[in-house]
């Protein structure tokens, strides 16, 4: 079969014959592959850089995708072999069927996605009906998912901030109510949150870029002195796009009822992972068939995974790699 194969680590995988894959026991099966997204773990296992890197090389890269059973079904599955590749083995059940009306190009994108929105707004901040929430780093893929997603789930105001124009211009138009620039200086955006703050006060922050971004919500949610009283505010960081560390003040704790929380696989239990394969990617696979769940791919064909492999990927979209 035809594959992106990664020959040595910290290399663009490249396009040859590898054998094809080959069940171990009958609690598996295979898939024949249409499509499969390349994602920052995707390349942080081909770089070795991450815990869960390859043992043996050479070796087919990717970790799901979207293809058909045997008897034609059409299905998203994590891979027990790579999914970069016209075949790949899976697990016997644990799938999820699409709907009709979803293209494999993006239902290959989405779940990485929904992981890390979906499960910050339901299992971590735990949305309410009415609440509003402020999506720090809304112009990525993720981010722009999220702007949607926390509408769908209730929020009755939004608030989206990021530095791309264009996105920030495109979360409003998928339902953003209010969109603050982070291109602006530092104390403009700090009197924006604050001010927006004072008029529906800030219930969830769904963060994706810590550093300096984060460090300035911070600064424009904490209280204004010994007879204010603060209504509480959920921060859950879900990636660190603008740096890993960021200062933190006691004073800022202590002046309002700021709770700071993680979301990613060590912060979230079986049971919610469960919950996300059997009802919140099934049901963002159904918005996304009936249009109302609305995310961009890039998509390259398999031949072209070497040349696309550390290309930059145009902002707010995914790349993905169509098969077949």
């Amino acid at each position: 079969m035809k594959a992106a194969v990664l020959k040595k680590l910290g290399e663009a995988p490249v396009y040859e014959e590898f054998p094809d894959p080959v069940i171990a026991n009958d609690q598996q099966e295979i898939i024949t592959i249409k499509s499969a997204s390349v994602k920052n773990l995707d390349k942080a296992r081909a770089a070795g850089t991450h815990y869960s890197g390859y043992k043996q090389l050479p070796a087919v890269a990717g970790i799901d995708g979207v293809g058909l059973l045997a008897d034609g079904t059409p299905v998203y599955a994590q891979g027990v072999s790579g999914t970069l590749a016209e075949k790949a083995v899976i697990n016997k059940g644990q799938y999820i069927k699409l709907p009709e009306g979803i293209d494999a190009d993006t239902a290959a994108a989405l779940p990485n996605a929904v992981i890390g929105s979906a499960m910050a707004l339901q299992f971590r901040a735990k949305i309410k009906q009415g609440s509003t929430v402020l999506v720090n780093g809304a112009t990525g893929v993720t981010g722009i998912i999220a702007v949607q997603l926390a509408k769908y789930y209730g929020a009755g105001t939004v608030i989206a901030t990021g530095r791309n124009a264009r996105q920030l211009e495109k979360a409003k138009e998928l339902g953003a109510d209010h969109i603050i620039s982070l291109l602006q200086e530092d104390a403009e955006v700090i009197t924006q949150i604050k001010s927006i703050h004072q008029q529906t006060h800030i219930d969830y922050v769904i963060d994706y870029l810590w550093g300096r971004p984060a460090a300035m919500l911070l600064e424009a949610l904490q209280g204004a002195g010994v007879n204010y009283v603060s209504d509480k505010v959920t921060i859950v960081t879900v990636g660190a796009m603008a740096g890993d560390l960021l200062p933190l003040s006691s004073g800022t704790l202590r002046s309002s009822d700021i709770e700071i929380l993680g979301s990613g696989f060590g912060s979230l239990s079986s049971r919610q992972f469960q919950q996300f394969n059997t009802s919140l990617l099934p049901e963002a696979f159904q918005l996304v068939a009936e249009k109302k769940l609305h995310l961009e791919v890039d998509v390259v064909p398999l031949e072209d995974i070497q040349n696309a492999w550390n290309k930059p990927v145009s902002p707010g979209k995914r790349l993905v790699v169509k098969v077949s």
